[in-house]
């Protein structure tokens, strides 16, 4: 199964572990993990559920390219990689 992980500025906001879920789009997965930790996905989608603009998602470290619908494919062994930009001063 496809493993999520999240960078350790997300687990300081609210819990995101590493998970390992079933899924065969990037969408399936996320909402597997959302699942676990409904709080999360504020954090990483908005509104109309596409990723939000400050967050980069990759599978098997390439940047997705459906931020809308989050159709990209993920295989049985992917690791998808969700991290939010960090920004300041």
């Amino acid at each position: 199964m496809p493993i999520v992980q999240f960078t350790a500025n997300l687990a300081r906001q609210t819990a995101a572990p590493t998970c390992e879920v079933a899924g065969e789009t990037v969408r399936e997965c996320l909402d597997a993990v959302f699942a676990l930790h409904p709080a999360l996905r504020s954090y990483v989608l908005d509104d109309q559920g596409a990723v939000r603009k400050h967050v980069v998602v990759f599978v098997d470290g390439t940047v997705i390219s459906d931020r809308m619908r989050l159709s990209d494919a993920v295989r049985p062994a992917s690791e998808i990689f969700v991290m939010q930009a960090l920004s300041g001063g």
